[in-house]
């Protein structure tokens, strides 16, 4: 089965709980090379945007990915705001109109949602940000497609991509956002941009788990 509608619910709905769950986490990672509040910005954006559920719930996936991107950009705090409402208003230009979506839909979503992230956060691979998880999980899903891998398999294998490039950013030295202020004091710690992203790609992973 493709990606349903509610499905694509569910996965927004994981994503306030995974999110709501590690916002201690995220803090404290941010607390390291930023400004401390990552977790508590990612936490209340994603409050705001379950609050809007009930109104969007019967709409096209765009719709839905829209709603969520406008809600973050209005909520957020920081960079996380423009960004990861950025990359879901890309995913939402990208649903216009449908009811589910298949692998190559979800491929096409997570190429559109990066593009917009590098567009607007001005970052590259290596740069010590979310792009670092989006971008391997982004081509893991294009490998998958190309070996016609089942939609789950391609989905683990894409969140799995994304926790590699998080884990990447430790020894890093970033180059963007407020962590590129400390210099090579920013090496060590790990990204919470690009930990949030690992997060939200990982509860696709597993909410759409029963999709063949």
């Amino acid at each position: 089965m493709p990606i349903a509608r509610e499905d694509a619910l569910n996965w927004i709905k994981a994503c306030g709980k995974v999110l709501a769950e590690n916002r201690d986490y995220l803090t404290q990672l941010d607390a390291a090379i930023g400004d401390a509040d990552h977790g508590a910005n990612m936490d209340r954006g994603f409050k705001a945007v379950l609050n809007k559920m009930p109104e969007i719930s019967d709409k096209d996936i765009g719709t839905i990915f829209k709603t969520v991107g406008m809600t973050l950009i209005s909520t957020v705090g920081g960079a996380g705001g423009p960004l990861y409402g950025t990359f879901f208003l890309q995913a939402g230009m990208k649903t216009a109109g449908k009811m589910e979506l298949t692998l190559s839909d979800w491929y096409t979503v997570l190429d559109a949602a990066l593009s917009g992230v590098v567009m607007r956060g001005k970052a590259e691979l290596g740069d010590k940000t979310m792009v670092d998880a989006l971008t391997p999980a982004r081509d893991a899903l294009k490998a998958a497609l190309e070996n016609h891998t089942s939609l789950p398999t391609a989905l683990e294998q894409s969140a799995e991509a994304a926790r590699e490039g998080m884990e990447g950013t430790i020894p890093m030295v970033a180059r963007k956002g407020r962590a590129s202020y400390l210099g090579e004091r920013s090496a060590g710690h790990q990204d919470p941009g690009a930990t949030s992203s690992y997060l939200i790609l990982k509860a696709a992973a597993d909410t759409w788990s029963a999709c063949t």
